[in-house]
């Protein structure tokens, strides 16, 4: 029985290997069915409850991701202009412009909450340590990897808010801008800010512990996606979902990543990128921060039982990115050296 199970285990680990479904995404998959069978803990309303736990654990995932980041690398990137406006351009601009287009001629199908989450998919800056990460595995230009992802979550907190007021707002809701950027600041950028700051004392050890730090990150990043599918399946929220309507948001989701990785590739070979640019002008203007995404989902939808929905096409995105960057970094890899 025990060697079954140990073959049973190289197999999931090959899969895993192949297709870039990591042990996060499998994460991802088991709170949402915990939370299907045991939402109670996620609506619990006492002195201490999940949600406040969440809160803190997202000022402390910024504080040492700003513990890491090196003011030296950042401005080893600020030179290489024409690839940072490809990248934010693509992250802040595209993105929603396609949506929009998808909105425009699709619009009258599906549910408006799912519309609404893949908005504000397309509204989020671009993610930061997987974006790096491909462009590594891909050798690319790790340097300018590291400056747009970085630059991307400072831009988020104005920028995300701004698309979200206006597309809520058009849609006849209701959205306080200002009190949203103001707390976005207090929970994203403070934190960063102090964390650089501290960077000359204790960044060494910051980047020593990564891998620790990164199971805090995601862990704190799955007890936010149980909390929000907790109230989702308590109030009933996806009683209503057929599971076509889910293999087609799936399907959507590639579509969408490849429109973009397929523009962004366009406007590389224009402007007659260098490969190391032209991937990382790919992963890093075709990928979305499922951090900021669910950390952003709290403030900018306070109260709404239908935050697990607004957040689906962004986990679906989310592990279909991990998926489809794994297999184009490893190609890119396989090239000839000069």
């Amino acid at each position: 029985m025990s060697f079954n199970i140990k073959n049973i285990a190289k197999k999931i680990k090959q899969i895993q290997a192949k297709t870039g479904l990591d042990s996060f995404v499998i994460g991802i998959i088991g709170v949402i069915i915990l939370a299907y069978f045991w939402w109670q803990p996620g609506v619990y309303e006492g002195k201490v409850t999940l949600n406040d736990i969440g809160n803190i654990g997202v000022s402390l995932i910024f504080f040492f991701y700003g513990l890491k980041l090196s003011p030296q690398e950042l401005k080893k990137g600020l030179s290489n202009w024409k690839l940072h406006i490809v990248v934010q351009t693509a992250t802040f601009i595209i993105f929603p412009i396609v949506v929009l287009v998808f909105m425009a001629i699709f619009g009258s199908f599906g549910n408006k909450l799912l519309w609404l989450g893949i908005f504000y998919l397309a509204a989020l800056p671009s993610t930061v340590s997987s974006s790096v990460v491909m462009t590594s595995l891909a050798r690319g230009n790790i340097t300018s990897a590291i400056f747009n992802a970085s630059l991307s979550s400072i831009i988020g907190v104005f920028i995300t808010p701004v698309w979200m007021g206006i597309f809520i707002s058009t849609s006849g809701g209701d959205f306080d801008l200002t009190n949203v950027i103001i707390k976005l600041s207090l929970q994203v950028l403070l934190p960063v800010a102090i964390g650089v700051l501290l960077h000359p004392k204790f960044g060494k050890i910051a980047l020593k512990n990564s891998n620790k730090l990164r199971i805090f990150d995601q862990s704190i990043i799955l007890l936010i996606v149980y909390v929000s599918f907790c109230d989702s399946f308590a109030n009933k929220m996806f009683s209503g979902y057929a599971t076509w309507e889910l293999i087609v948001l799936g399907l959507a989701m590639i579509a969408l990543f490849f429109i973009i990785y397929g523009i962004v590739t366009f406007i590389g070979k224009l402007l007659r990128f260098s490969i190391e640019d032209h991937i990382t002008a790919v992963f890093c203007g075709s990928k979305k921060s499922l951090v900021h995404g669910t950390v952003m989902s709290k403030v900018l939808f306070p109260g709404i039982a239908g935050v697990g929905v607004i957040l689906l096409p962004l986990m679906i995105f989310h592990a279909l990115q991990l998926v489809l960057a794994s297999m184009l970094a490893q190609k890119f890899a396989k090239r000839p050296d000069k």
